[in-house]
């Protein structure tokens, strides 16, 4: 979630700050390549040493909390910078140290005060260190980066070919996808920038060491040769104050390498690195319990001090205690199977949704067939909540989550025509605590976050004043909008925001995404229980149209083309009985749906009116139109257009520029054309354009008048002439 909102009247020093970022990072950049050439003072060197070192800490926080590796795309930049810091800090201080033998408080507190004096043992702990660096971390972070830049290359085609199956089945929009593209994009830039990061990190631990074996013996013959020192004196003075400079150098590096290992050793998640850690581990009770009883023992082995392992085995035991009881408290809070455990009269568990029990709820000892049917049995919609949004469906704690979903059913029911089956809840640990997702036959088909116990306040009325709260934007239609306080409702009220509560949100989002996905839930069984309460009142039409004239499974193709493009089937007796009439002619079930259109069209086409009798849409040249209908091509299970990809960039550019201006005004992105062309025209443009509807002529009220907001042309050629120009 994003960052609380900042007055832009009265931004922060930090605000202003992060505006000047570019050139604050071009003149670090300018001053390290200064500080190759030009000598610098001790007090500067002390200064420059602990930026690297405090730099350094900064990075591998960063990356402790960032909750995916590709966030942090500028790592490898910063990697390269920091790497040069660190080179033109050697070189600065190999100057000082030959010079004057001296190289400011830093460094010689690294050369006596670790060592204690010692340069013998600074030597072995410098080697040491060097290993550490360059043999172990950044050696196996290398390898790590260049398999998951290999892997993730790799895969690149099979992801954006799956985001593109979503996107022409309707799961998701365009936005999504363009946005899931470029997230995969990015993933495999980093990975590869990340390979080759990597020997930057291994480079600069061999200058480390070749920059302090040349330091030892440069001074050694400056100290003996040019200054007359003895032999030990010489070799004691520069040793410490080489080796001082290297482990200054070497514990920036140090760090630096375990934060380049951290970034790309772990998985991607929704979590930080910590969080991460401490749920998975903490998953286990039983093992840290076992660990405890483990430590404790060691404290009774003879020669090993009992007082230490007595401790830690007291602390882990401790751990277990509480993550046991923590886990026993969820167990209680859910239901089997991860459900959510809600009372209900009589001591059943309601049905999420107001339906049947979700499958998977078992009874009796749990070993019956039945139980293992229900193993394989998928639920058609669910609803899965972070446990920070399970009090929204928990009437004890005043939720009303579930009679919401049951109103919604109901609504879209008495909207559509159509039941929408029972809708399971349940919460899911995969999730942030305040995320939820809907889910389609197990395939999650939207997602969105809201914060319990505030409003969400969206700005349509384009006011100036600006709320105090966290910036989001409302997931049905994308609207900036902010999470405020109790105290901060009437505020925004007055000033023309429209403030819904958490609930409202995640609805209006089900409500919608169900309109979206109506044609995907719709199965033959419920073609069939529909079939079933008209012959109720029209028994000799169900019997005149089943079985002679068609079968229930193209009845349920006819239907959901009609739910796929939001025409309601509410009116099923016409709908049949159009069937019929045409059944004869043909079986085809998008021709049918196409002449159902037409007679349905005095009751649907209001939705798409401006004003009451008055359509605004985009038509087609006559001219155009033609020469698209020749392009038709019909099977008996599709209807397509064959158009050459000239024509095809110049029609989908135009729409893309007047349905983008039509939606600015508010309005319905809407094209007209004639019926035999709709149905091709919409499915072709449909996974590029979703959002746009394509109606026709027959399907419009005599009554009902159109507006046109533009005509696409056929395309002028270079001489001019604009007559015949799309593509024979």
């Amino acid at each position: 979630m994003a960052n609380p909102t900042v007055d832009s009247a009265n931004p922060s020093p930090w605000s202003r700050l992060l505006k000047q970022s570019d050139l604050i990072f071009t003149l670090g950049l300018f001053g390290i390549v200064l500080l190759l050439v030009v000598p610098i003072p001790t007090w500067a060197l002390d200064f420059f040493l602990s930026l690297n070192i405090g730099i350094s800490l900064m990075i591998l926080l960063v990356i402790i909390y960032v909750k995916d590796p590709p966030e942090f795309s500028a790592f490898p930049t910063i990697l390269l910078a920091v790497t040069l810091l660190r080179l033109a800090l050697n070189i600065a201080s190999t100057r000082l140290i030959l010079l004057d033998g001296y190289a400011g408080q830093v460094i010689e507190a690294f050369g006596k005060v670790l060592i204690q004096g010692n340069y013998l043992v600074g030597a072995v702990v410098f080697i040491i260190l060097v290993i550490i660096n360059f043999i172990v971390i950044t050696k196996g972070a290398g390898r790590i980066a260049e398999v998951a830049a290999r892997f993730t290359l790799d895969a690149m085609p099979g992801k954006q070919m799956a985001i593109d199956a979503e996107l022409n089945a309707g799961i998701i929009d365009e936005l999504t996808a363009t946005n899931r593209r470029l997230k995969v994009q990015k993933e495999a830039d980093f990975y590869g920038a990340m390979d080759g990061a990597s020997k930057f990190v291994r480079g600069d631990a061999v200058a480390g060491i070749l920059i302090t074996i040349i330091n030892v013996i440069g001074g050694f013959g400056i100290g003996m040769l040019q200054k007359g020192m003895p032999i030990d004196v010489a070799l004691e003075k520069y040793t410490l104050l080489s080796i001082g400079d290297g482990l200054v150098s070497q514990v920036p590096a140090l760090i630096i390498s375990v934060a380049a290992g951290l970034l790309v050793t772990r998985a991607q998640g929704e979590n930080s690195l910590g969080d991460q850690i401490g749920q998975q581990i903490g998953a286990y009770p039983r093992a840290v319990g076992i660990c405890a009883g483990l430590i404790s023992a060691m404290a009774f082995i003879p020669g090993l001090p009992p007082i230490p392992f007595l401790i830690l085995g007291a602390i882990t035991g401790t751990m277990a205690y509480l993550l046991k009881k923590n886990a026993t408290a969820a167990e209680e809070k859910l239901g089997p199977g991860g459900k959510l455990a809600l009372p209900a009269p009589g001591g059943s568990r309601p049905a999420a949704g107001g339906g049947a029990p979700p499958a998977g709820a078992q009874g009796g000892d749990g070993k019956s067939p039945e139980d293992f049917h229900k193993l394989i049995e998928t639920e058609i919609l669910s609803i899965e909540v972070g446990y920070g949004l399970l009090r929204l469906a928990d009437k004890t704690q005043g939720g009303d989550l579930l009679d919401r979903i049951t109103g919604v059913r109901k609504g879209f029911a008495r909207d559509n025509g159509m039941v929408i089956p029972p809708i399971a809840i349940r919460d899911s640990l995969e999730l942030e605590p305040n995320e939820y997702r809907f889910l389609l036959r197990g395939k999650s088909i939207a997602h969105a976050t809201v914060i319990p116990n505030r409003w969400l306040a969206m700005n349509v009325s384009g006011s100036h004043i600006t709320l105090k709260g966290v910036p989001t934007r409302e997931p049905v239609f994308g609207i900036e909008a902010v999470w405020i306080a109790e105290e901060e409702k009437r505020t925004a009220e007055i000033n023309g925001y429209s403030v819904v509560d958490a609930v409202s949100v995640l609805i209006t989002h089900l409500a919608e995404s169900l309109k979206q996905s109506a044609h995907l839930i719709l199965s033959r069984q419920e073609v069939q229980g529909l079939i079933d309460r008209v012959k109720e009142t029209n028994p000799s039409l169900v019997a005149e149209l089943l079985p002679d004239l068609v079968n229930l499974g193209i009845i349920q193709r006819v239907l959901q083309n009609l739910l796929r493009e939001g025409v309601p089937i509410k009116n099923l007796p016409l709908i049949l009985e159009t069937v019929a009439d045409y059944a004869t002619v043909t079986k085809n079930p998008d021709e049918l749906s196409e002449q159902v259109r037409k007679r349905l069209g005095t009751y649907f086409i209001a939705q798409y009116e401006s004003e009451p009798g008055q359509i605004k849409a985009i038509t087609l040249d006559p001219r155009i139109e033609q020469t698209l209908i020749t392009r038709i091509q019909r099977s008996h299970f599709e209807t397509t257009l064959a158009l050459d990809p000239q024509t095809a960039q110049y029609l989908l550019r135009e729409l893309t520029i007047r349905s983008n201006s039509m939606a600015e005004q508010g309005l319905l992105p809407t094209v007209i054309l004639s019926a035999e062309l709709r149905l091709a025209f919409k499915r072709f443009f449909e996974p590029s354009l979703p959002k746009i509807h394509v109606l026709a002529y027959q399907e419009l009220p005599a009554q009902t008048e159109i507006q046109n907001i533009g005509i696409i042309t056929p395309p002028v050629t270079q001489a001019g002439d604009p007559s015949n120009q799309v593509a024979a």
